[in-house]
């Protein structure tokens, strides 16, 4: 009995003991919090890496630079009717009552500062039709702007305003973007002003088949920076702050940002500017074939074994490429020392080039390997300069002009007059107008030859009268809208 009671009064004791270390040992500790695999719980730090990517710079560059572009133009509205008949209008007027008062539409958009004299770099969708055109700094001075020039087939165009000492974007190289590359998009969505977004180069020459002209050139950059409508014009810069695109387009079923969004190389759109500043229209080159890209379909039926290039599926008669050798079959892999794999990648190395530029293009033709130097030609089929009488106002009449005979002039009586040589499809062959007929008026302005129908139909919007005569002597009148 005493050897138990010593163990039990000894076993207390230890255990009062115990209990008292551990007491005063929880009172004194400090609390650790564990997760479920009993490992400790830190504050997350908030300390930025030295290596980290900073946008500030870029940004702070960009925000000064990019504008905001607003339109105005004239919409003639006709009560009860679902078409504007410029013949009515002209031969007989429109009825009073009928017509009601012009809604001016307003538009909006973004531009780039590209010199400190005040030009300016935007889409063509932004300006085109535009009657008045203001551009608003982010400094909220505002201007009114012109356009120097505009190019529908590459969606760009050239405006200037009268101001000096203008911060401005320098250019970057369009060419040494890379893919994941962290890229800026600057403008004003949604009239929300000088604002920048975030994204990386997503892919590069990319064709989606939204500029619906005669001669597109689709190559664009995409990125996953948010850009929305009111960004269209605006600048895609890097994070040196130097513009490597002119953001156009987005990628959407909604109309807003979906994911993905579209530029125009700055490579290409400098080019574009050179032109129209030197020249007032864009001097495009061609190389004179059909080209289509290559897919497991096609190498299939055509028993190609190589995957890079593109497919020569045809050549235009008397063309470039046809002058210098390539024939239907080839292979085109590389111009210069650029690779080509995509016919948008074809497409934006020539659209760099103006009339009269050489090109060595590389050829694969079956196992051989064959090196063409290639003059590119203009759309007349030579490396003459396309001067503005011979732009877009002649384009759309769909036309090619000649000087009538004084033996002509003397037998119909005229003094004046331009003639119809040739007609494709465009304005004058919808209007009824027949090849041989002397135009000797337009708005009751005398026409003497090609730079007289430029002068009287450029910027002009609505109802046009054309008179003239046709060699058997009939006089006749024709009535279209523009």
């Amino acid at each position: 009995m005493n050897k138990l009671s010593t163990v039990a009064v000894s076993a207390l004791v230890g255990g009062i003991s115990a209990a008292s270390v551990f007491y005063f040992a929880q009172q004194n500790a400090k609390p650790v919090i564990s997760a479920a695999n009993h490992q400790p719980v830190q504050l997350a730090s908030y300390a930025v890496p030295e290596n980290a990517i900073n946008f500030t710079s870029a940004a702070e560059k960009s925000v000064n630079a990019v504008v905001h572009v607003t339109i105005e133009k004239e919409v003639s509205n006709f009560a009860n009717s679902g078409f504007y008949d410029p013949f009515q209008h002209f031969f007989f007027g429109q009825p009073q009552q009928r017509q009601q008062k012009p809604a001016p539409q307003v538009g909006s958009g973004s531009g780039v500062i590209i010199s400190e004299d005040g030009y300016i770099v935007t889409n063509n969708h932004v300006v085109d039709d535009a009657d008045e055109i203001s551009v608003t700094l982010n400094d909220k001075r505002k201007f009114t702007a012109k356009v120097i020039g505009k190019d529908a087939n590459t969606d760009l165009a050239l405006l200037k305003i009268d101001e000096k000492g203008l911060p401005f974007l320098p250019y970057g190289n369009s060419d040494e973007l890379r893919l994941g590359e962290w890229v800026l998009a600057v403008g004003n969505p949604f009239n929300l002003t000088s604002t920048v977004t975030a994204g990386i180069v997503s892919a590069k020459a990319r064709n989606i088949q939204i500029i619906n002209e005669d001669y597109p050139v689709e190559s664009f950059i995409q990125t996953d920076a948010a850009v929305n409508p009111g960004n269209s014009g605006g600048a895609m810069v890097n994070t040196n702050g130097e513009l490597v695109g002119i953001n156009s387009a987005i990628a959407s079923t909604t109309g807003s940002y979906a994911g993905y969004a579209f530029a125009i190389p700055i490579n290409l759109a400098r080019k574009v500017v050179d032109d129209l500043l030197e020249f007032g229209e864009v001097q495009r080159a061609f190389i004179g074939v059909s080209i289509t890209d290559i897919d497991q379909k096609l190498a299939t039926e055509k028993k190609i074994n190589v995957q890079k290039g593109v497919y020569v599926n045809g050549l235009t008669s008397g063309g470039s490429a046809a002058k210098a050798g390539v024939k239907e079959g080839d292979i085109i892999y590389k111009i210069n020392d650029v690779p080509i794999n995509s016919t948008s990648e074809l497409q934006e190395q020539v659209a760099r080039h103006r009339p009269g530029d050489k090109l060595d293009v590389h050829i694969k033709r079956g196992n051989e390997d064959v090196v063409y130097a290639i003059v590119l030609n203009n759309k007349m089929g030579n490396t003459e300069p396309v001067l503005k009488s011979n732009s877009e106002v002649i384009e759309a009449l769909g036309a090619k002009f000649e000087l009538p005979s004084n033996q002509e002039m003397q037998r119909l009586g005229i003094k004046n007059g331009i003639k119809v040589k040739e007609l494709e499809g465009g304005k004058l062959r919808s209007a009824g107008i027949k090849e041989g007929f002397i135009i000797t008026n337009i708005d009751r302005k005398s026409i003497n030859n090609v730079d007289d129908i430029v002068n009287a139909l450029d910027k002009k919007r609505g109802g046009i009268l054309i008179e003239g005569y046709y060699p058997n002597g009939v006089r006749s009148y024709y009535g279209f809208g523009l």
